[in-house]
């Protein structure tokens, strides 16, 4: 509770972590576990220097609004991709409604925006069961949420990456051939969602 968005995770590699060349696209990646440990699972943010990984496993969309401007701003990136919800939905820091996640996700856009950084969305990954709060049933509220963030995107014209609809199988979760436990992909996940927002990525960049 001393930290409670995690602001120490990161704080030595950003302190280090030169400002970026002036033609280069740096993009910082906003996220959760499904974030994080991209970097361990897959090659590509390895192959990829200019792409920053500033997943915490666990966290909520209220977490990543406190460090948004440690992690994300005091970067200066041309881009952020913002993963986030899922662990909202699981209750990881409290009872959260669809509308709470939903502020915290466009809170984070806006300052954002205020600061130059041109935003991707993400859908958040099918999931019909947290194996940490079995208790909860979150297939249909993954949706609901995912349709929010996907019209939000489209009103205010915002680059949207639906990693749902490549991922989900016919009971609304996670197929498992991208993931072992469920609700994490495996490296046969990242490698359906990194070509993904590598193209949304390239797109965003022709854009500037």
């Amino acid at each position: 509770m001393q930290d409670w968005p995690y602001l120490a995770k990161y704080q030595q590699e950003n302190a280090a972590l030169p400002f970026p060349k002036p033609d280069e696209n740096r993009v910082v990646f906003l996220g959760d576990s499904i974030t994080e440990f991209w970097s361990n699972k897959h090659s590509f943010f390895s192959e990829n220097k200019a792409y920053i990984n500033r997943g915490i496993s666990g966290q909520t969309t209220p977490q990543m609004l406190l460090r948004f401007r440690a992690d994300v701003i005091e970067l200066k990136p041309k881009i952020v991709v913002i993963l986030a919800g899922g662990n909202d939905i699981a209750g990881n820091t409290g009872a959260a409604t669809t509308e709470m996640i939903t502020n915290n996700i466009f809170s984070m856009v806006e300052l954002a925006q205020v600061h130059h950084i041109k935003v991707i969305l993400c859908s958040v990954l099918p999931a019909n069961f947290f194996y940490w709060n079995p208790k909860e049933k979150p297939a249909e509220r993954i949706i609901e949420l995912n349709i929010l963030l996907e019209n939000y995107a489209i009103a205010n014209k915002i680059a949207f990456v639906n990693y749902y609809s490549a991922m989900v199988d016919n009971q609304k979760g996670l197929k498992d051939d991208f993931s072992e436990d469920r609700v994490h992909p495996n490296t046969a996940g990242y490698e359906i969602m990194s070509p993904l927002i590598e193209k949304a990525i390239q797109l965003t960049i022709n854009n500037l």
